[in-house]
Formats: structure tokens, sequence, C-alpha cells
């Protein structure tokens, strides 16, 4: 049985990169973004300990059992959360809370792992 290839349409992959560009970033872009000094918040969705053992600079810290606080969250600024790896989906499903919440989110790809793995800043 042969299997046929289906070709994306033009106009399904607009609306598709058009919708990750502007709810994704890449590390390299959020450290860009953090020396131009643009207005916005960085969430840490890791756990305490390993937020304690580094982050990205300005980083605020909200695990999962703190998210109902809405600690550190903006109404008036891009909220970009992140957390352990690309495997990991708790930046997703933070941001699908904080987004039902009324606040404007982004998830950083490839959480803290591509943030080293660049050899970007950390804070600790």
């Amino acid at each position: 049985m042969k299997t046929e290839t289906i070709q994306p349409d033009a106009v399904h992959a607009l609306e598709y990169f058009s919708n990750k560009l502007a709810f994704s970033t890449g590390p390299v872009e959020l450290n860009r973004r953090i020396e131009q000094e643009e207005d916005m918040v960085i969430i840490d969705v890791r756990e305490p300990e390993d937020y304690e053992e580094g982050h990205i600079p300005g980083a605020i810290n909200l695990p999962r059992t703190s998210w109902s606080s809405l600690r550190g969250l903006r109404r008036d600024r891009t909220n970009v959360l992140y957390c352990y790896s690309i495997v990991c989906h708790l930046a997703a499903e933070a941001a699908v809370e904080f987004a039902d919440n009324g606040f404007s989110v982004m998830e950083m790809d490839g959480g803290f792992q591509s943030w080293t793995e660049h050899n970007l800043p950390v804070e600790k």
C-alpha cells in the first residue's frame, strides 16, 4: 500500500507560522530582547531548587504549585515563559492557564536547557 504525501497549503502554513512567531521565541532572540531592555516579564516555571541552581537573568520563579497566585505576571507586558527542555510542556501548560486569566504570553522554545546550550548568561 502506497502512502500519499500531504502537501501543506500556503494558507495554513501562513496561519501556523504567523502564530508560531507571535507566541514563541528562541533563546538567542530572547537574549537579544533582554540586551535591548525590552519591556517584558520572564517567568521560569521550573521547581524552586532548579531555579536556584541557575536561571535566565531577571526571571521570576513561578512553579506549578504557585500558578494560581499569578505572582509576577503583568497584564501590560508580554510574559515569556520557559521550563526545562524541548520535551517539557510545563511552559505551554502555564501559558494556557495564564492566557485564560487574560495575560499575554509567549513560550521560549527549548527551555532552560537550550538557553545554556547557547552559552547565554545565567543568574544564580
